[in-house]
């Protein structure tokens, strides 16, 4: 699962905020920046001496990487557009996964709807999950009209009754961010059809 923003001549880049201030050397919007000034940043001396000079991935790079033999990953691809309205993302994410033919192996997921209802008016079969927190009530009816395929959710709306509830009506629940063992054991016998974890070794 990544993160995906838009850089000032529209260039999608993998980056978890909408500023390039906490994980980067930089200051700044993503959306004021070149793709060329984006790739010039440090990304990775913020969390370890190790990864000085590591630098942010365009989504191009991940896309290439996908099609690297013996890489048979499925990619979640977010669309960080529920904050900032990034014109026209939604085609350039879903033309470049079909410029590297990986339709089969892409999610795509937003907190933002009518930018997900967008995705499958021009794209029907692409996997589409309707993002949210907490407890949303109305996850299923916009889930819904999305076109949503599943809805990826907090352990707080999988384990209520709306969770089941959306479960029994077919859609499946993905759930994150999930850490500890005792929600994961729940969660499975919950029956939620993906577990998104940072420590996949512990929970495995």
């Amino acid at each position: 699962e990544l993160d995906v923003q838009m850089s000032k001549d529209g260039h999608l880049v993998i980056i978890h905020d909408e500023q390039i201030n906490r994980t980067t050397n930089g200051k700044g919007y993503v959306k004021d920046l070149t793709l060329n000034e984006l790739l010039g940043l440090d990304a990775g001396g913020w969390f370890s001496s190790n990864f000085i000079g590591e630098g942010l991935p365009s989504l191009q790079l991940v896309l290439e990487w996908l099609l690297e033999e013996g890489n048979d990953l499925t990619l979640n691809i977010e669309l960080k557009n529920d904050i900032i309205a990034y014109e026209g993302m939604e085609r350039k994410v879903l033309d470049l996964i079909d410029r590297y033919q990986l339709q089969d192996r892409v999610i795509i997921s937003s907190f933002n709807a009518p930018s997900l209802k967008k995705v499958k008016a021009i794209n029907p079969n692409i996997s589409v999950g309707y993002l949210i927190a907490g407890v949303k009530q109305d996850a299923i009816k916009v889930a819904r009209d999305i076109g949503a395929d599943a809805i990826h959710c907090q352990p707080s709306f999988a384990l209520s009754t709306y969770g089941r509830d959306a479960i029994e009506k077919g859609f499946p629940l993905r759930v994150y961010t999930v850490n500890e063992r005792a929600v994961k054991e729940q969660l499975v016998e919950t029956g939620v059809e993906v577990i998104m974890t940072d420590v996949p070794e512990q929970l495995k």
